[in-house]
């Protein structure tokens, strides 16, 4: 699956795009984590719940339960919100 990284976690993959596989988001979280280590805890918790300032998009969805199932040929854009006063 294609990976959109936002900019502000691209000091792991050095790059705007990656490719990941499994079939839930939460696979696919666990498969990029395995190729850049520690982005995964920038985007899951401790207690294994998305943070309030990620959000997650398949194809334009939002998916907001890291069990949903995904597809190899869909896309994921991970957003990070902004913040600032």
């Amino acid at each position: 699956m294609k990976v959109l990284i936002p900019s502000a976690l691209r000091s792991y993959t050095e790059r705007a795009h990656a490719e990941a596989s499994g079939a839930t988001l939460a696979a696919v979280v666990a498969d990029l984590d395995r190729q850049y280590p520690g982005i995964r805890f920038r985007m899951i918790d401790e207690q294994n719940r998305i943070r309030r300032h990620i959000r997650f998009f398949v194809n334009g969805a939002q998916v907001r339960e890291l069990a949903q199932p995904v597809s190899a040929g869909e896309e994921l854009i991970i957003v990070q919100a902004l913040s600032g006063g």
